[in-house]
């Protein structure tokens, strides 16, 4: 049996299966199947800051997007042509770099976008303005995602813990000025970049750490809370079978012990390829 739900719902099942902390399954009155500590720990994700900046003398979705005119030029252009906004990915630029220049590799990526919000779900800016994520790809803040219901429809309680790791703070305030120096390049001048989010207020660290609160948000990369290892709170094991069962393995992002420097689709291919092979030696 596989088991593919996901890095909040493969830990949920297993729980509600009677897999995962005894106390946890105790206190729901969940019969334990098999101990194993680890199941929905280790919870990691890259949390991206969206820093924007108010534009002139180019056009930005904004403004498309705010206009019927614009709208239906946008859903014109794609029905007849196959292109414009409705074709593109939604960051137009992407860039990997480091937050600190002795590094060996990258630990930030960027990802730019010819538009803005005060933040996601809301509607967007009526000004021309752009976004320029950015995130650390190596974050040391770990969190958990446990059931809190017997009810297997209830979701379960998500603990991410952003910026609880020192290093993390560091990073998101070191990240937030790179992004500001980026925006005085001199090829940008004529497009007088003016700043919105975190806000030209912001100057002390203090400040802008505070801000990153408010404006950052998940990038969809939640891994590890199904953990391959032979260390006591691995729940799978190196060929993704669930430590303890027969019959079981967990294929998908929960099983990464630690977050990868970078988006997270192609990975959880390549694992499903290699449990496919190892499924076949088997």
């Amino acid at each position: 049996m596989l088991l593919a739900a996901g890095s909040i719902n493969s830990p949920k099942l297993l729980e509600h299966s009677g897999i995962g902390r005894p106390q946890i399954l105790k206190d729901l009155g969940i019969d334990v199947l098999r101990e194993s500590p680890g199941v929905g720990e280790n919870l990691q994700d890259h949390l991206q800051i969206r820093t924007v900046f108010k534009v002139r003398n180019t056009p930005t979705l904004n403004e498309r997007a705010n206009s019927l005119i614009g709208k239906i030029g946008i859903g014109l252009e794609y029905a007849l042509r196959r292109t414009g906004p409705m074709s593109m990915a939604p960051s137009q630029f992407g860039l990997f770099t480091k937050s600190d220049k002795a590094l060996e590799t990258p630990d930030l990526e960027y990802h730019v976008q010819p538009l803005s919000t005060d933040k996601l779900g809301d509607p967007l800016h009526p000004f021309p303005a752009i976004t320029v994520s950015v995130c650390n790809l190596r974050p040391e803040s770990v969190g958990t995602c446990h059931v809190t219901d017997r009810d297997v429809n209830r979701q379960p309680d998500i603990r991410l813990n952003y910026l609880s790791a020192d290093n993390d703070r560091r990073v998101a305030v070191k990240s937030v000025q790179q992004a500001r120096k980026i925006m005085t390049a001199k090829v940008l001048e004529q497009y007088e970049p003016e700043e919105i989010l975190p806000g030209p207020t912001c100057r002390t660290d203090a400040e802008l750490l505070e801000q990153v609160g408010n404006i950052a948000t998940t990038i969809f990369h939640p891994v590890g809370t199904c953990k391959m290892g032979t260390d006591p709170n691995a729940v799978v094991d190196p060929e993704l079978k669930v430590i303890g069962l027969e019959g079981l393995r967990v294929i998908d992002a929960s099983i990464m012990p630690r977050i990868v420097s970078g988006n997270t689709a192609s990975p959880v291919v390549m694992i499903a390829e290699k449990a496919a092979d190892m499924i076949k030696r088997a």
